[in-house]
C-alpha cells in the first residue's frame, strides 16, 4: 500500500470525465456551478505538464492572466451545455421524436456529431439563448434574424385597419404584428410581434418596406462581484411598483452575463424583452 491513499486508485478514463461533465445538467442549480468548476480544475489538473520552470515577474502576471481568461470561458463552455442539454430535455431531442412528450425516463445519448452539427448549441455558444415564446415567422419559417439583428429589413408589409384605424400590420406573410402607435403622421408605425419582444419601425412602401428593430428603451445593470477568488453577475432589475431586487446570473463573463439577462427578461418579462440596455457597474 502506497503512502498516498490516492495512488492505487486507477484514473478516470477521458469518456468516465466526459460521462460527468454530461450529468452536469441533471443537478439544481445550487450544485451544478460548484460541480462544474471543480471538473474543471481536474481536466487542467491532468492537461498540466509537470517539472516546467514556471514564471516569474511580469510573464508570471501575464500567465496569470491568460489563465483567468481562459478558466472563464471553459467556465462558460460548461453553462452553455448545461443550458443546452437542458433545452434538449425538456423540447425533445434535436426536434426528433425520439423523446416526444414528458415524462421521460432516459437522456437521449449525444454523439459528436450532433454536437459539431448543433444549431441550438452554436447559438447558445454565440449568446444567443433559446427565446421562451415563438419567434416571428417570415413566410411560414422562424424569424430569428428580425429579433436579434441591428440592420433594417426588407419586407412585403400591408397594414390591417379594426374601426377605420390601422390595428396590426402583415409582415412577409405573418399576420401577428400589432401596430402600437404611428409616426410621421402615420407614414411610418412602431409595431410589435404579438405584444412580445422588441419594438421595430415600419415603413411601409407600395414596392418594398422596411423593417427596423429599435433601440433599447431603458438601461438595467448589471453588477460584478468578487467573493473568494469567484466573479460572479446579477442584473439590477426595477419592478413596475418602483421595488429594486438583483437576480443572479449564472454567467462567468460579461458577455455571459448579457446573455442570461436578456435569458431571464425574456423568461419572466417578455413584454421587456429586446427592449433593455446594459450598463456594467
Amino acid at each position: 500500500m502506497s503512502a498516498n491513499p490516492f495512488a492505487d486508485l486507477p484514473p478516470m478514463s477521458e469518456d468516465e470525465l466526459d460521462a460527468c461533465a454530461a450529468r452536469v445538467a441533471e443537478l439544481p442549480d445550487e450544485h451544478s456551478g460548484w460541480v462544474a468548476q471543480l471538473l474543471i480544475e481536474c481536466r487542467r489538473a491532468r492537461s498540466t505538464p509537470g517539472g516546467l520552470p514556471q514564471p516569474t515577474g511580469e510573464a508570471a502576471g501575464e500567465v496569470a492572466e491568460a489563465e483567468a481568461a481562459l478558466d472563464a470561458n471553459l467556465t462558460q463552455v460548461v453553462l452553455d451545455a448545461a443550458e443546452w442539454l437542458r433545452t434538449l430535455w425538456e423540447v425533445g431531442y434535436m426536434g426528433a421524436a425520439t423523446l416526444p412528450v414528458p415524462p421521460r425516463t432516459h437522456f437521449p445519448q449525444i454523439e459528436v456529431e450532433d454536437v459539431v452539427k448543433s444549431v441550438l448549441f452554436a447559438r447558445i455558444r454565440h449568446g444567443k439563448h433559446p427565446l421562451p415564446f415563438p419567434p416571428p415567422t417570415r413566410w411560414g419559417s422562424p424569424w430569428h434574424e428580425v429579433v436579434e439583428s441591428d440592420e433594417a429589413q426588407a419586407v412585403e408589409a400591408e397594414i390591417i385597419e379594426d374601426g377605420g384605424r390601422p390595428a396590426f400590420a402583415m409582415i412577409d406573410g405573418c399576420n401577428r404584428w400589432r401596430i402600437v402607435r404611428d409616426e410621421d403622421g402615420g407614414t411610418a408605425y412602431v409595431v410589435q410581434h404579438a405584444g412580445k419582444g422588441p419594438f421595430y419601425r415600419l415603413s411601409p412602401d407600395p414596392f418594398m418596406a422596411t423593417l427596423l428593430r429599435l433601440p433599447p428603451e431603458a438601461v438595467r445593470r448589471i453588477v460584478a462581484r468578487e467573493r473568494a477568488g469567484l466573479l460572479s453577475y446579477a442584473l439590477e432589475w426595477v419592478h413596475d411598483d418602483g421595488r429594486s431586487e438583483e437576480v443572479p446570473l449564472r454567467a462567468a463573463t460579461w458577455e455571459g452575463a448579457e446573455a442570461a439577462a436578456n435569458a431571464w427578461i425574456a423568461r419572466h418579462h417578455p413584454a421587456h424583452y429586446g427592449r433593455i440596455g446594459f450598463a456594467h457597474a
